[in-house]
């Protein structure tokens, strides 16, 4: 994770340009990926990868995961936009101190904008992914992505909570009160 919170002007800007080269090469991945899906699955519609297990299917989506919100392209548009800035903007000048943390938005951000360039540039979604041995969404490296910064931010939410609680039992126990005698012996 790059640092960046020194105040060093320069620091921040190393910090800022590691973070956009790093989402640029996810985004690059990710639609270099979907123009091979585009170029040799759309012809032949799907192949196998592992028989039985996964193939590898060309399918458009219109909606969001799962195909909800299927034809509403502006609000689609608008919202992830709207939540990639957020996501961008809190990684390029707050910097996440864990580096957990910073692969989870980072994960987020680069699946993100992936999804996000198919739906301004073409309107719909290229997916890919079809797991055969249950019955699930076809998918595509964007979505992994997504999935997998989601878990990555919940599993350094628990992490945190994990390393509060064991720094809260090691505290010394507040002193003990003299024991109170009746005069007995």
């Amino acid at each position: 994770m790059p640092e960046g919170r020194t105040g060093s002007g320069r620091l921040s800007l190393i910090s800022a340009l590691i973070t956009i080269v790093a989402a640029a090469l996810l985004v690059a991945i990710d639609q270099g990926i979907k123009l091979w899906a585009t170029v040799n699955l759309a012809p032949v519609g799907s192949m196998p990868l592992i028989p039985g297990v996964v193939e590898l299917r060309y399918y458009l989506n219109n909606g969001a995961a799962f195909s909800i919100l299927q034809g509403k392209q502006t609000f689609l548009i608008l919202f992830t936009g709207a939540a990639l800035l957020v996501v961008a903007w809190y990684l390029i000048f707050k910097k996440p101190v864990k580096k957990l943390e910073y692969i989870g938005w980072l994960f987020v951000l680069g699946g993100g904008i992936g999804n996000l360039v198919d739906r301004v540039m073409n309107g719909e979604v290229v997916d890919y992914i079809n797991l055969l041995f249950m019955d699930f969404a076809v998918f595509n490296f964007a979505d992994i992505l997504v999935c997998t910064g989601i878990g990555l931010l919940l599993l350094s939410l628990l992490l945190e909570e994990v390393v509060a609680r064991r720094k809260k039992e090691e505290l010394p126990p507040a002193a003990e009160a003299p024991e109170q005698s009746d005069g007995a012996v």
